[in-house]
């Protein structure tokens, strides 16, 4: 009878230690700047800024340009050849502030494409590791979230069934 109480407070111990799940934690921003990729992604987009400014640089020369030579030959010319002029500069110096967002938005694109498959390749790692040590949660402490969980523990399903919710609403995202 003892044999079968020992047996039995085994097996229970081993099934509810088995029951709970680890949980982890990890700083991704610091996993992601230490992968050889990200140096030279950072490289290339240092590369990518230098000549984006260079574009900027050389547009804001050519205003310059124009706009001295404007200023300088504007008394000898046509009051019909001034207007052209003046609206040419105006188009010009408008062409320069569409750059500069531009050449913000286009940064921000290949920044993105750079690092997405930096982050994909590091959350793939963190899944392997999780799963290869038995890790359920594995928290980010970079970012102040959770990335992984089993699905079972996903509690909206419940609370909107609660408070009587049938339809889900499309969220917005910036």
């Amino acid at each position: 009878m003892k044999k079968l109480l020992v047996a039995a407070a085994i097996i229970l111990g081993t099934y509810s230690a088995s029951a709970q799940s680890k949980i982890g934690y990890i700083n991704s921003d610091e996993l992601m700047g230490d992968m050889p990729e990200a140096a030279k992604a950072d490289a290339e987009l240092k590369q990518f800024q230098t000549d984006l400014g260079k574009q900027g640089q050389d547009l804001m020369n050519d205003l310059n340009t124009k706009d001295s030579l404007f200023v300088k030959d504007s008394t000898s010319f046509s009051p019909s050849i001034k207007e052209i002029k003046r609206n040419e500069l105006i188009k010009l110096y408008q062409r320069v502030q569409g750059w500069q967002n531009e050449a913000q938005e286009l940064y921000q694109a290949e920044a993105q494409k750079k690092i997405v498959p930096i982050r994909n390749k590091a959350l793939d790692a963190i899944k392997a590791v999780a799963k290869e040590n038995g890790y359920g949660y594995v928290f980010d402490n970079a970012q102040g979230s959770l990335l992984i969980a089993p699905p079972g523990d996903d509690l909206l399903p419940l609370v909107k069934k609660k408070l009587g919710i049938t339809a889900s609403v499309p969220v917005k995202k910036n």
